[in-house]
């Protein structure tokens, strides 16, 4: 039997379990998960929040995180700026960065989703507003949703993944996990 935990990673956590700041863990998941013999499936930036998945199981761990299945991955993506139509269509089709074409994208403008707020806070400037996009890859690019969203003119101000799969952060807050048991 696998196990897989999903784990809401904070802002400002590495996705992984050493390495910290002047070998502190406090900045790594070894502050918020003490179950041993689990290792992420993929990763999250530093300064980027969400789902990340963790198990101890390496068949699957390779399902969730190798590009080459395409597991859906959904962020919601705070941008600076109020995309139109055109924006949102570029991203759908595929937005051409230094690495080339990504994949075609679902994206669709959002109202501001009910998260907890982040710590520290996003920069807030008056004259400047700001939105909310739901995007989903399939993809794994490095850093791939802030490129895209900032080659279509609006830069990533937050990002939050939700879901991966058919997991989701439903219910979890951050540095919250929760375990399944998988056969």
């Amino acid at each position: 039997m696998s196990r897989l935990v999903l784990l809401n990673k904070p802002y400002g956590v590495l996705s992984q379990f050493t390495g910290g700041k002047g070998g502190e863990a406090r900045d790594t998941l070894a502050h918020l998960l003490g179950i041993p013999g689990v290792y992420p499936a993929g990763r999250l930036d530093k300064d980027s929040e969400g789902l990340l998945l963790l198990t101890d199981d390496g068949r699957l761990q390779a399902r969730i995180a190798e590009p080459r299945y395409k597991l859906p991955k959904t962020y919601l993506v705070q941008v600076e700026g109020a995309p139109d139509e055109a924006a949102l269509e570029a991203l759908r089709r595929g937005v051409l960065l230094q690495d080339g074409m990504t994949c075609p994208a679902e994206a669709q403008l959002i109202g501001p989703p009910a998260l907890w707020p982040r710590d520290p806070p996003i920069r807030f400037r008056k004259n400047v507003p700001d939105s909310w996009i739901a995007l989903t890859i399939a993809e794994g690019r490095n850093r791939q949703v802030r490129r895209m969203t900032a080659a279509v003119g609006h830069p990533t101000l937050r990002l939050v993944r939700w879901r991966i799969g058919d997991w989701t952060l439903e219910g979890l807050g951050p540095g919250e996990w929760r375990e399944l048991k998988l056969r």
